[in-house]
């Protein structure tokens, strides 16, 4: 089953058991930013320098996807570009759940309603079907630990991750240290177009600068 670069990311957040989110709020920058990525791959946008621009609105097939496309084309007003960091800023908690109820409308995921103390509602997303996750995790093992060449949809991911700084949720037993190094040198290689390339370093560098912000607002 092919499933989005996000849903990907929101599959390897979720707890397998419990279903519930873990890092959601990085999770959700790197969740949004991996739509972006998927609408880049498909020409459909284009990311450059500390701008987002909307290239062709023809549907992909793909509603996650599509309803993003929308959803930015009504943000952009006419403006032919806008920032990267503002639509970010903008999508990340609703990001979450798109992805989320792609997952389940695929079958991956399930989603269960409880009432915490019997008043509040929470939502857990446990796996339905993970042989998705399996074949997700074994990929990035395969780039990550045994050194093998990324095709660019991996590559895209493990850049993504990297740049979030979601290593323990891709490889929760093994230390930072020891995988960092390596997404790092992925996000950084010729593994792809110029132009895919130039994305992913300015799309990193927005999720940075989003990051750096929402962490120095919540400490003060």
């Amino acid at each position: 089953m092919a499933i989005t670069l996000a849903e990907e990311i929101m599959l390897l957040s979720l707890d397998d058991e419990s279903g519930s989110a873990k890092q959601r709020q990085a999770a959700g920058w790197a969740v949004s930013g991996g739509i972006l990525l998927e609408l880049v791959l498909a020409g459909r946008v284009s990311v450059a320098g500390k701008h987002l621009e909307l290239t062709d609105t023809t549907p992909t097939g793909d509603q996650l996807l599509d309803s993003r496309t929308a959803l930015i084309e009504t943000w952009l007003r006419g403006r032919k570009k806008r920032r990267v960091t503002e639509w970010l800023t903008k999508d990340h908690a609703k990001a979450v759940g798109a992805a989320l109820e792609s997952l389940c409308k695929r079958g991956v995921v399930v989603e269960e309603k409880h009432r915490a103390l019997g008043v509040f509602p929470i939502r857990r997303y446990p796996e339905a079907d993970g042989a998705v996750e399996a074949e997700l995790r074994e990929r990035l093992r395969a780039v990550v630990l045994d050194g093998a060449e990324p095709d660019t949809r991996t590559a895209g991911l493990i850049a993504l991750i990297h740049s979030a700084e979601l290593h323990r949720l891709a490889f929760p037993d093994r230390p930072r240290k020891q995988v960092a190094a390596r997404m790092g040198e992925v996000a950084a290689g010729q593994w792809a177009a110029e132009s895919v390339r130039a994305a992913i370093r300015d799309m990193q560098a927005a999720m940075v600068a989003v990051t750096v912000v929402t962490a120095a607002t919540a400490g003060s």
